[in-house]
C-alpha cells in the first residue's frame, strides 16, 4: 500500500515520543524530593521563581549555566508539561522536581555564593533550598578550614 509507509513513519514516532517521555518520568520519580521535602519546594515556589530569572541574568555566572536557566524558565512558562498540572499533585511535582534538579546544578557550576546572593526569601527558606538540592554550605563547612 503506498500510504502505509507515512502511517509507519507516525506510528514510529509516536511511539518514541511516548516512550522519551516515560523515560523521563522515571528520571523524575528517581530524582524526587524524598520525605517532606517536596511540601517544602511547593512552599518555596514563590522565591524560587523571583531566584531564577536573577540567576539567570547574572552576567558573573557561566554562560552554560544561565542557558540552563533560561531553558528552565521558559519550560516553566510552558503550557505544556511532562505530566499536565490538572493531574492532582502529581501535576505540580514534576515542576519542583525539574527546578531542584537545575538548582542542583547550578550550584555545582556555579557555588552556593551565588544563590546566596541573589536568593530574595529568608535564611530558613535558603537552608529549605539546600536540603532540596542536597547541596549547600553545611556540606562544604563540614570538611573544616584547609
Amino acid at each position: 500500500m503506498p500510504g502505509s509507509w507515512w502511517w509507519d513513519l507516525l506510528l514510529g514516532i509516536a511511539a518514541g515520543l511516548l516512550l522519551a517521555w516515560a523515560v523521563l518520568i522515571a528520571a523524575l520519580v528517581v530524582m524526587r524530593p524524598r520525605g517532606g521535602l517536596m511540601r517544602q519546594a511547593l512552599r518555596l515556589l514563590p522565591d524560587v521563581l523571583r531566584l531564577l530569572p536573577r540567576l539567570a541574568a547574572d552576567r558573573s555566572l557561566p554562560r552554560g549555566v544561565r542557558v540552563r536557566l533560561a531553558l528552565l524558565l521558559a519550560y516553566l512558562a510552558s503550557p505544556i508539561d511532562l505530566v499536565p498540572d490538572f493531574i492532582p499533585v502529581v501535576g505540580y511535582a514534576d515542576d519542583a522536581i525539574i527546578v531542584g534538579a537545575v538548582l542542583r546544578s547550578v550550584v555545582r557550576h556555579a557555588g552556593v555564593q551565588a544563590l546566596e546572593r541573589h536568593w530574595p526569601g529568608n535564611r530558613d527558606g535558603l537552608a529549605a533550598l539546600y536540603r532540596l538540592t542536597g547541596l549547600g554550605p553545611t556540606r562544604s563547612s563540614a570538611r573544616g578550614p584547609k
